[in-house]
Formats: structure tokens, C-alpha cells, sequence
């Protein structure tokens, strides 16, 4: 019987020192639930906070109706923020569209993605916090500060997205172009997310007691775990190819010349295109009003000359409308200096920035002149000058004149890209290569000897250009400026590309994310088995703690009533002291 008895103690001694191990770590945990519920409900103190009760919701009804506008800001934030960061190859291009409205440069285009950052990771933090609150079986409540973000990041993010989306709906195909590369990555985040997603998941079904409640808890995140396994069976990447299929990397069409090293369209650019080993240079010709063709992409001459210092009532005159005397005598440089009109330029030497300063309006003839010297391709924009023009219906003649008669430029050398008149251009210059703006069917672009094709990157498609290529026509994409992109024009087939980066996309010998479709598939199966054993692991962790807490109820008799027990299992971290 004594036997029995000092037994009995011994493991009801035993049991009660699982309770204290397990009211200590609570109580130790406590400082890193405060600061949890600190930041996520401004509730610093004990007293302030609840803990989850098994089967219960995990807050009140008016929390579970905002709960999933926070995961609705977080998901307009994060497309918002992936959108514009991978509009990046454009930022030049929106903020000239605002500098056209606002009539003054700046970096509008930086600006908003340090914002879409800023809003994003703010949002994430909440979400991340409450995240953390649901591990640690704790009720949500948001302060009412960061729901008044909330909506500012939500309506901020849809705002965005609209305007962008009806002012630049073409950005949506460079996102639609960045998966091909970014998708292998974006799965591999995705299913991190789901893994630590396992861990409240688990926590929350494991503790209820109703089935039902436990098949609505798991049930959607196993089919969105299932989605996400099975997802890379229908990701297409022409970055994912055999050894040895990989075509030649795509020439460098200097965009404007070199715009990131120096003013566009001057002699400056162009050389230093040259300079950086480009094969060919892009321009934009107008022809001024007594005749004289010369480059400038802009409708007037306010952007790109000190035209407002000179002639400030003329800053929205039409460039062609100007006499050639005129324009010769403005400075092309300046601006290039005070602008800055692209986020990485970087600083000039002391040499560049006195050469840029120095810079004029360039003639086509000098330009010309300067490709042929080089032997490089030249392609251009012909802009028909405006009513009232003398040279209105005689411009593609001019030009004609121009690269036929005064520069001396070998014919083959001229991509041909303006459309009016072809005919008539073919007759007078067999030798340049015809070159055409959109796509066509095969048959005919041979009809109309079409040997290239300039395309916007967003056309780029590897099995359209593929078929040009079996009919001897190549692929232009314009304008490519990021890594990536020309990495993906590379994989594609691209022939050439014209760019604004031609001293960095010089320096890539292979293209990004390239890999065999057998290193994908071992990455695609590590990731998934790999996360099945950690979610598989997290699971049996939270069974195994809560069976182990809850064997304390039972010796053999009963030491707490089991019916009272997830009651007295919740009180006891909330306890503001422990048995010493």
C-alpha cells in the first residue's frame, strides 16, 4: 500500500512539473507576445490581450470582416509593387510622358516605386505580425491607425493599378513576359510561404475538436498546397533548353545612341556607343524648315535644347518649323547635365561633362557619315514634317537625297523602317535592307522584300520569330534595356536589339536564369519535397505538444476535468506570475 501510495505521488509530482515547465515557458514567452500585440494592436499589457480558445474563432466578427482587407491590401501592394518594379525598363518613357503634361523632368518613376516599397513592406509587417499572433493561439485585434493604412495602402494600390493599367495597358505584357524568366523563382517563394503559413494552420486545426472546423482550416490550404505543386507542369521559360541550343547573343542597336552616357542624338552618344562595341545605331530625323534633315525625337525643341533660354516664346513651336541657322546655334548638352534623365546614370568625368556641354543640334548627313566610318547599321524614325511645311510632301525625297548624295553611307548599312513610298524607295535604292514596323504574315513581307522586322519587345514571341528566321527575316526588339528582358530576347531568337544600355548588356555572355530542363525538374522536386517533409514535420510538432500537454489531465484517475481543461489550458498564460 506504501508502495502504491509513494507511486501515486510520484506521478502526480511528475505531471505537476510538466505544468510548471510549461506555465514557465509561457511566462518567458510573454516579452515576445507583447511586442507582437504591441505593434499589431498598440495592447502592451497582459491584461489587454486574449488567448484563442480551441474551436473558437481567432477574433471578434468585426476583425474577421477587416481581416481580409489586410490580405487584400497585401495582395494589391504586392502586384502593384512587382508591376512596377518590372516596368523598369520604361521608367524612361513614363517620366517623359509626365514631363510632357507637367512641362518639367523629374523621376517621377522612382518616386512611385519607393513608395509601392514603402506601402508594401508596412503592409507585410502586419501581415507578418498577425501571422505570428495566430501561431501563438492569440486573438486579432488591429489598432484602428494601421486600419486607416490599411485602406490607404488598398486604395492607393487599386488607384495605381487602374491608372496605369488605362494610361499604359502595355505594361501588363511586360509582366506577362517577366514570368517566363520569374517563374520558377515566384514558385520556389511561393511554396516558403505556404510552409511558414503551416505553422498557425496547424496550430489553429489540431486544437479545435470539431471536425468540421478542422476540414475548413486545412481543406483550402491543402488545395492551394496541391495548385502550387503541380504548377510548374504548365510553366513555359525559353530559358529552360538543352545544352548547346542557345542561339548567338542579339546585336546592340545603340537607342538614340548611348542616352544613359550621354545627350541623346548628338555626336557625344553616338560615339560613345561606338565606343562600347555597339553594332548599329537608332535615331529619330526631322527636317528642318529650309530643308535640312536633322535628329530630334521630340515634337519641339523644349526637352532636349536651352531653346526656353533662348527663344522663350518659341518652346512650343514645332522643331521642323525652325530654319536650320536657327537651330545650329542651340545647345543640345545642358540639359543632359541639369536633368539627369535616368536613375542609374552614374557621374560623368570632368572630360565627358565639358564634351556633353559642349553638344548641337546633329545633322543626319554628319550622322550618317559617322555610321559609315564605323561601319555600323543605322535604323531611323521619319517624321513627316507638319501642314504648311515646304518640304510636307516631299520629305521621303530629302532624306533620300541626303543619304544618297551627301553622306556617302553604303547603301546596305540603311534599315529601311519607313513605310510610305517603299516602292518607290526600293526603285531608287535597291541596296538598303527594308525593314517593317509590325508583324505580317511571311508571305507578305517576302512580297515586299522585307528582310527585318523592328518590334516592340512586347511582340516577342520565340515561335513567331523562329518562323521569320526560316524565311531569312530577322527580329529587331526595341527598346531593351533591362538584363533580363534581353535575356529573354536572347533565348527567344532575337537577332538584334536596340537599347539605351549598351555599355551593360555588352558585358552579359550568357543569358540570366539560364539552366537545362534537367535542373529544373530536380529544383521543382526538391522545393516540393522539401516543403512536404517540413509542413509534414510542423504538423506532428503541434499533435505531439498538445497530446503531450494533455496527457497532465489524466493519472490514472483525474487531475483536472477534462471538460475544464482547454479552459484552465488558456488561463494558464495568462497568469502574471509563475509557482516559483
Amino acid at each position: 500500500m506504501d508502495a502504491g501510495a509513494t507511486s501515486l505521488k510520484r506521478i502526480k509530482f511528475g505531471k505537476l512539473k510538466v505544468v510548471r515547465r510549461h506555465l514557465l515557458q509561457r511566462y518567458e514567452h510573454q516579452p515576445f507576445i507583447s511586442c507582437l500585440a504591441g505593434f499589431y494592436s498598440c495592447r502592451w499589457k497582459r491584461y489587454q490581450r486574449r488567448r484563442t480558445e480551441p474551436g473558437k474563432c481567432c477574433c471578434k466578427t468585426r476583425e474577421c470582416m477587416f481581416f481580409p482587407l489586410l490580405v487584400g491590401a497585401f495582395c494589391f501592394s504586392l502586384v502593384f509593387l512587382y508591376m512596377w518594379g518590372e516596368a523598369k525598363n520604361d521608367y524612361n518613357n513614363f517620366d517623359w510622358y509626365n514631363y510632357g503634361n507637367l512641362g518639367f523632368w523629374f523621376l517621377w518613376s522612382v518616386v512611385l516605386l519607393i513608395v509601392a516599397a514603402i506601402l508594401f513592406m508596412y503592409i507585410t509587417l502586419l501581415l507578418v505580425l498577425a501571422m505570428c499572433l495566430l501561431a501563438e493561439g492569440q486573438q486579432l485585434y488591429l489598432h484602428w491607425s494601421h486600419k486607416i493604412g490599411t485602406f490607404l495602402v488598398l486604395g492607393f494600390s487599386i488607384t495605381a493599378l487602374f491608372i496605369l493599367s488605362v494610361l499604359w495597358g502595355d505594361q501588363w505584357k511586360t509582366v506577362r513576359l517577366s514570368f517566363q524568366i520569374t517563374a520558377p523563382y515566384l514558385h520556389i517563394a511561393a511554396i516558403t510561404i505556404m510552409v511558414l503559413l503551416s505553422w498557425p494552420v496547424a496550430l489553429h486545426a489540431i486544437r479545435t475538436d470539431k471536425k468540421v472546423v478542422q476540414v475548413i482550416i486545412v481543406g483550402p490550404y491543402l488545395a492551394i498546397l496541391l495548385f502550387l505543386f503541380l504548377i510548374p507542369l504548365g510553366m513555359y521559360s525559353p530559358c529552360i533548353r538543352e545544352v548547346g541550343t542557345l542561339g548567338p547573343k542579339p546585336a546592340l542597336i545603340g537607342h538614340r545612341g548611348a542616352p544613359m552616357l550621354a545627350p541623346e542624338n548628338t555626336e557625344m552618344s553616338f560615339q560613345k556607343t561606338i565606343e562600347h562595341g555597339g553594332d548599329g545605331l537608332e535615331t529619330d530625323v526631322t527636317i528642318s524648315y529650309d530643308g535640312v534633315p536633322f535628329l530630334m525625337h521630340d515634337s519641339t525643341l523644349r526637352r532636349t535644347t536651352n531653346i526656353g533660354e533662348v527663344y522663350p516664346n518659341e518652346t512650343a513651336q514645332n522643331a521642323a518649323l525652325f530654319s536650320w541657322d536657327t537651330l545650329k546655334e542651340l545647345n543640345a548638352g545642358t540639359w543632359f547635365l541639369k536633368d539627369k534623365p535616368f536613375s542609374g546614370m552614374g557621374s560623368l568625368s570632368r572630360a565627358d561633362q565639358n564634351q556633353a556641354m559642349n553638344q548641337s543640334i546633329y545633322k543626319l548627313s554628319n550622322f550618317l557619315q559617322l555610321a559609315d566610318s564605323q561601319n555600323k547599321l543605322v535604323i531611323f524614325d521619319l517624321y513627316r514634317p507638319p501642314e504648311k511645311h515646304p518640304y510636307r510632301n516631299s520629305w521621303i525625297n530629302r532624306t533620300l537625297e541626303v543619304i544618297l548624295n551627301e553622306s556617302g553611307i553604303k547603301p546596305h548599312l540603311i534599315l529601311w523602317l519607313e513605310n510610305d513610298m517603299r516602292s518607290f524607295v526600293q526603285s531608287v535604292a535597291p541596296g538598303f535592307q527594308q525593314t517593317m514596323g509590325s508583324k505580317a504574315p511571311v508571305e507578305d513581307l517576302l512580297m515586299d522584300n522585307i528582310v527585318k522586322l523592328n518590334l516592340a519587345y512586347t511582340e516577342m514571341s520565340s515561335e513567331d520569330i523562329r518562323q521569320y528566321a526560316e524565311a531569312n527575316i530577322t527580329t529587331n526588339l526595341y527598346v531593351v534595356n533591362e538584363p533580363w528582358l534581353f535575356s529573354l530576347a536572347w533565348c527567344s531568337g532575337a537577332h538584334s536589339v536596340t537599347t539605351n544600355t549598351v555599355h551593360m548588356l555588352k558585358n552579359l555572355s550568357q543569358p540570366l536564369f539560364l539552366m537545362t530542363p534537367q535542373q529544373y525538374n530536380i529544383m521543382w522536386i526538391l522545393t516540393d519535397v522539401t516543403s512536404v517533409l517540413l509542413i509534414s514535420l510542423i504538423f506532428a510538432l503541434h499533435w505531439w505538444r498538445e497530446r503531450a500537454f494533455s496527457c497532465c489531465t489524466h493519472d490514472g484517475g483525474t487531475m483536472l476535468e477534462s471538460g475544464t481543461y482547454n479552459k484552465f489550458r488558456t488561463e494558464l498564460s495568462d497568469m502574471p506570475a509563475v509557482v516559483a
